[in-house]
């Protein structure tokens, strides 16, 4: 993202993980991991939504972790159809934020991967904070959000997203009464709108 990101490979559960790690300016507020699109479409630790949300928590104070899942870029594994990414992040968390204040965040599979994490880690670990965006409800088995994390949750979708529609994400949040933040005109990258993003997600961070 900049010139000061720290890269490291560390061990995953299918072999190792390339890892990207964004520090703020002075003390970090904690950690937060940031999940990418899917594996098999192109998807990795420096698409341009996922450097837009580790920009977001960096200028919120926090140390914003990048990865990339089995079998992307320097990740050894292949890819698992969602469980083994799942696994994936988890032991991020478990290396690069064992303890203290924790964020999750994820874009498209990343987000459907994230809603897994979040499920699981909740029972045992204080989430502040919870970014989903461009959520994949149509092409995967996306997990509730636990209802003492909804004002904790911000959850982003393209008016005009054409990969996955917002009547997806709508019929996905619609039985948890989750808000969902639409963004006009958006498509599934936010093209011509990352600085919006950010803004939002900024602002979600700070609130």
């Amino acid at each position: 993202m900049n010139a000061q990101t720290e890269y490291l490979l560390q061990t995953g559960p299918a072999g190792l993980l390339e890892v990207a790690i964004d520090r703020p300016e002075g003390t970090s507020l904690g950690v937060a991991v940031l999940a990418h699109p899917h594996p098999l479409h192109g998807g990795t630790l420096t698409n341009k939504v996922v450097q837009t949300l580790a920009r977001a928590w960096v200028l919120g104070g926090w140390t914003a972790v990048r990865f990339n899942f089995r079998g992307v870029g320097r990740s050894e594994g292949a890819y698992d159809e969602g469980r083994g990414e799942l696994a994936d992040l988890l032991s991020i968390v478990e290396a690069q934020a064992p303890q203290g204040p924790l964020c999750l965040a994820g874009f498209s599979f990343g987000a459907f991967v994230t809603s897994h994490a979040v499920a699981a880690l909740h029972p045992r670990r204080d989430i502040q904070r919870v970014v989903l965006v461009g959520t994949a409800a149509s092409r995967f088995e996306v997990a509730s959000v636990p209802a003492e994390l909804h004002l904790r949750t911000l959850v982003i979708h393209g008016e005009r997203d054409d990969t996955v529609p917002l009547s997806a994400a709508m019929d996905w949040a619609r039985p948890q009464s989750l808000p969902v933040l639409v963004v006009p005109g958006g498509g599934h990258f936010f093209h011509g709108q990352l600085p919006l993003l950010r803004e939002l997600v900024l602002r979600h961070l700070r609130a």
